[in-house]
């Protein structure tokens, strides 16, 4: 694995011309709430490639072990979150509802998944925040508190920010949370890399065009730089990033 076994320097000396980076934004980000290491919280990252990707919906067939909650709480509301709620009531969910602390209008899903999340009977838990989970004496998740919200004036985003409701405290009872509000970039690599600009959230700045960092001879492009976006905006700067390759290699950097 580059960044822990070999390094990018290591890749030149062993005599390669010209890397590039595109290993995403695969470090899941949690909340940091009390409570959060409860058996039954999973981050979607770890619960969509357990269920999908190594086959966990064909335990014991596949030895891949998921946990099948029968109340299901998902946090967030993005693509990622319909996939693991929907996902969560094929795996023989009771309930599954998706907890928001905006409003429907500020769900950054696409229209379709969000349809078809409704269509599934997930139901939408909106303008509600987490603040604690609770557990049983094994550490097992039993639930999880929430705080009522409402929207105030717009943030850096340009959508509403949601602001609390002293006294509006409530009780969610659940078996299972899966945790998606979003992915950081893995620090594996750059912090073995220490020559390579980063922008404040840990991302490697790469030219919009080229794909060219601060590093020569090393090019990047993706999730990494971008941070979380879309399968086709990556291949299209794995793209860039192959014909300014082609030039480095034939013209120079």
């Amino acid at each position: 694995m580059v960044g822990a076994s070999v390094t990018i320097d290591e890749l030149f000396s062993e005599g390669y011309d010209a890397v590039y980076i595109g290993v995403g934004a695969g470090l899941p980000r949690f909340m940091d709430l009390p409570g959060e290491n409860l058996i039954g919280i999973y981050s979607a990252n770890e619960y969509l490639t357990r269920t999908n990707l190594m086959k966990g919906y064909l335990f014991p067939e596949y030895d891949t072990p998921i946990a099948r909650g029968k109340n299901v709480v998902v946090l967030g509301a993005g693509n990622v979150a319909m996939d693991s709620a929907r996902t969560a009531m094929r795996l023989g969910a009771d309930s599954v509802k998706v907890v928001y602390r905006r409003s429907r209008e500020e769900m950054p899903a696409r229209a379709e998944e969000l349809h078809h999340a409704e269509e599934e009977k997930i139901e939408f838990v909106l303008l509600t925040n987490p603040t604690q989970f609770f557990g049983d004496a094994n550490g097992r998740l039993t639930g999880m508190e929430c705080l009522k919200m409402e929207l105030g004036e717009p943030d850096a985003s340009g959508r509403r920010r949601p602001v609390p409701v002293e006294g509006s405290e409530f009780r969610i009872d659940c078996d299972l949370v899966v945790v998606s509000v979003g992915s950081n970039a893995n620090p594996l690599l750059t912090n073995s890399t220490p020559d390579i600009a980063l922008t404040r959230w840990g991302n490697i700045i790469g030219d919009p065009v080229t794909g060219k960092t601060s590093k020569r001879g090393v090019w990047a492009g993706g999730d990494i730089v971008t941070g979380m976006a879309t399968v086709i905006l990556a291949m299209g700067a794995g793209r860039a990033a192959a014909n300014s390759m082609h030039d480095y290699l034939t013209l120079g950097w």
